[in-house]
């Protein structure tokens, strides 16, 4: 069953929106940041498998690039141990309290957040392993970004990031509302500057950045009927409202968030078909002795 056109223009290309400054289009509001734990506890299989094949151990002194709400510092903590510290970075002032009172709330010892990009700031030590989640995305440069992170490393130090290829981001067959859904958040956050096809352009990042040729995985979340977590992604949409609205995208009347999840829900079931989030590809490289 066809859903019809979706009026969004997409004349655009990724390479022409990207290379303007990017912007946060999701925002840092308590409800986006509870979104972000929630997104954390689904996508922290596909990370921790990333972390542990990359070789993030245990004594190992970490630098978590963009940390959020801190899932994925809090991850790379418990696989670094009590002899191992994580220093979670992010631009957000709301996100780097949001975090540290949740480490605080679970009397995790072995981790910190502070305020900045790491891109530009100094360190006292340099790290075992620098590690990101959905960050280089909404970086203009990545490979820019990559490059200024690399001399956070000791020789032979761990590079590994994590980024969304929203190609396969839907439904199949087409659930129609799943896929207007996924066209939106895909159109938003283009329009931002977002690469939101950058996972699988790390290889090349990694290589304009002057790092060895990485390792590379990727996983996606497929979900038959109601095993799918539509909330995350009505969850999505309502923090990118803000940023629909100011571009005339979408607005809250046409959307009808309240009943978005059960609608995406409903409507996949009776296709008897599945949900597929965006691919989360990994990559990592060791910095080499030379650097």
């Amino acid at each position: 069953m066809g859903c019809g056109s979706i009026d969004l223009d997409w004349g655009e290309t990724m390479d022409t929106a990207a290379s303007r400054s990017s912007s946060y289009a999701l925002g840092h509001s308590a409800q986006e940041l509870a979104r972000l734990n929630r997104q954390g506890q689904i996508f922290a299989p596909f990370t921790r498998q990333l972390f542990e094949q990359a070789g993030i151990g245990l004594g190992m002194r970490i630098l978590d690039v963009g940390s959020g709400a801190g899932d994925s510092s809090f991850l790379a903590s418990e696989l670094v141990g009590d002899s191992g510290r994580v220093v979670g970075v992010d631009r957000s002032e709301e996100a780097v309290a949001w975090a540290n009172r949740r480490a605080t709330s679970e009397q995790i010892e072995n981790i910190e957040f502070v305020q900045g990009d790491p891109t530009d700031m100094e360190f006292s030590d340099r790290f075992d392993a620098v590690v990101g989640r959905f960050v280089l995305m909404y970086y203009p440069d990545p490979a820019a970004a990559v490059r200024k992170l690399a001399r956070h490393l000791r020789p032979r130090g761990l590079m590994v990031f994590q980024e969304f290829d929203m190609e396969y981001f839907g439904s199949r067959p087409a659930a129609c509302t799943v896929e207007r859904a996924a066209e939106l958040v895909k159109h938003t956050l283009q329009a931002a500057g977002t690469r939101i096809r950058l996972g699988t352009e790390l290889y090349s990042v990694f290589l304009a950045a002057e790092m060895p040729a990485p390792s590379l995985r990727m996983d996606i979340m497929i979900g038959g009927g109601a095993a799918f977590p539509y909330e995350l992604l009505a969850g999505t949409i309502q923090s990118l409202l803000p940023a629909m609205e100011q571009l005339g995208i979408a607005t809250a009347a046409e959307l009808g968030i309240p009943t978005l999840a059960g609608r995406m829900r409903e409507e996949v079931i009776a296709a008897k078909g599945v949900a597929l989030s965006p691919a989360l590809v990994g990559a990592w490289s060791q910095k080499s002795d030379a650097r």
